[in-house]
């Protein structure tokens, strides 16, 4: 796998969150990089850092110090408006809730983020029907999440950070809200699409079994990485998908 040029270059990030009664270091010097291609997992106890890490490599929350590069742009020198359109356009999203709108069917809610980015109706419906086949659920595209179960909704959201064909997919404890074995079949999936397409993924997770499926565990302890760990052979999983 190459390792150059990455795709996301962070240096000595600094984060630091003001309650009005105490300061919080959340991110204490923080140095990481991803490969294009790469697959890493970030892992630690509650309250470590991890998402907060997520949030600012991804521009959704500022740093106090350091520099952000994706794909060789800094992120402190884009506007506000820069950085919601270049995450429109080039990063995915997964959550551990799914974050789904309730009233609309699965592809209503995997072609919203094309319609917001003022795509036609016609081409953002093509574009989610394609993402829904590539996680397996074109024959569930018009079910509401509630007639979905939850391996399906998560793989919905999974379509829905894949159909502006990006360049990275942030996934935040993918897998918390799922059981064991629906939650392995996600991590097969999010696998399989690295692997067939090329897709970088960073993942936030608790879950060990997780971490063992990608390419590298970061490890973080009070806003720190205090260790990190190259899986030099990968177990990639690319059968059993069924939710």
């Amino acid at each position: 796998m190459s390792i150059s040029p990455p795709i996301v270059d962070a240096r000595s990030i600094v984060k630091t969150y003001d309650t009005g009664v105490v300061q919080v270091a959340a991110l204490r010097g923080v140095d990481l990089t991803l490969a294009r291609g790469e697959m890493v997992a970030i892992m630690g106890p509650s309250g470590c850092g991890k998402t907060t890490l997520l949030n600012c490599l991804s521009g959704l929350d500022s740093i106090d110090e350091g520099e952000i590069l994706i794909e060789g742009t800094s992120l402190s020198e884009m506007s506000d408006r820069e950085r919601t359109d270049y995450r429109a356009r080039h990063m995915g999203f997964v959550f551990q809730f799914y974050n789904l709108m309730p009233v609309l069917s699965a592809v209503e809610n995997v072609e919203l983020p094309l319609l917001i980015a003022r795509e036609s109706a016609r081409s953002a419906r093509s574009r989610a029907l394609d993402a829904l086949e590539l996680v397996g659920l074109r024959h569930r595209a018009e079910h509401v999440p509630d007639e979905l179960s939850g391996g399906e909704r998560q793989r919905v959201t999974i379509a829905r950070s894949l159909v502006n064909d990006p360049a990275i997919v942030w996934a935040d404890e993918p897998t918390g809200d799922l059981d064991s074995e629906n939650a392995q079949d996600i991590v097969a999936l999010m696998r399989q699409l690295n692997i067939e397409r090329g897709l970088s993924f960073l993942i936030v997770t608790h879950d060990i079994s997780v971490g063992r499926k990608t390419d590298r565990i970061v490890r973080m302890l009070d806003g720190m990485v205090v260790e990190e760990q190259q899986l030099l052979e990968v177990e990639h999983v690319l059968t059993g998908h069924a939710a």
